[in-house]
């Protein structure tokens, strides 16, 4: 069975991309079947993974539109890991859903299609709660909340959980939240842990194990086009990406 996890934060710049890179480059790491999902229209994913966004000839926004198929769309990386990619094209695309039928579900459909290829499906969401976040939220299982450990990185989480919690009511009765991912954390800093023992009592959420690390290692990864556990194989950051997929996996 396949599992299907969003990858959600309306704030930019929380390790959203790192996140699903990572990820799915662990989860590759255990002979699992890995896709990876770009729904921003900036193609970061696309990018970190050695994929010239301005290349792509087909991208989740024309499968979107029902103008190509998702296996027509697939790109496989250096590492293995089969993405459908994005670009500045999938502005365009989300703009003609708004007006679509059925177009929270489409992400879903189309993901169908493909699903028994894969075992694990990550999408990374825009930073927004618009019609493509939506979207995804309506295809997953799971949803998974990277946060930067500072004060001002959990100020719209509530937002955010309004919007789960719609879906979950009107559209994706299954939904369900795996927990908030620190990221970027400074463990010697009480401030720092402060954040995130505020999240779990101000909202209730479960904080996934373990936090990762702040380090450049993760702006360098991208600029070579691979995940910090291929170009930092031993590095505690890729250490701890490990982990929080071996916490998936054995979920």
């Amino acid at each position: 069975m396949t599992t299907t996890i969003s990858v959600v934060n309306q704030k930019g710049g929380v390790g959203k991309t790192t996140t699903v890179a990572s990820l799915g480059a662990a989860l590759l790491e255990r002979d699992l079947r890995v896709l990876l999902v770009d729904l921003d229209a900036q193609g970061g994913l696309t990018f970190s993974l050695g994929i010239d966004p301005e290349d792509v000839d087909v991208t989740v926004g024309e499968v979107l539109l029902g103008k190509a198929k998702p296996a027509d769309a697939i790109v496989v990386t250096e590492d293995g890991l089969h993405v459908l990619p994005s670009n500045i094209t999938v502005t365009q695309a989300e703009e003609s859903l708004v007006s679509r039928t059925g177009r929270e579900q489409r992400l879903r459909v189309a993901l169908d299609k493909v699903a028994d290829d894969y075992d694990w499906i990550l999408i990374d969401c825009p930073p927004t709660l618009g019609v493509l976040t939506v979207g995804a939220l309506s295809a997953s299982q799971g949803v998974l909340i990277p946060l930067q450990a500072e004060t001002l990185s959990h100020r719209g989480v509530g937002q955010l959980l309004d919007t789960i919690h719609d879906v979950r009511q009107f559209i994706n009765t299954e939904l369900e939240i795996i927990g908030v991912l620190p990221t970027m954390f400074d463990g010697r800093t009480n401030h720092a842990r402060a954040v995130i023992s505020s999240i779990e009592e101000t909202h209730g959420l479960p904080v996934v194990n373990p936090p990762i690390p702040k380090s450049i290692r993760f702006a360098e990864a991208p600029a070579i086009g691979r995940s910090i556990l291929a170009t930092h194989h031993s590095h505690k950051g890729a250490e701890a990406y490990r982990e929080v997929a071996r916490f998936l996996v054995e979920r």
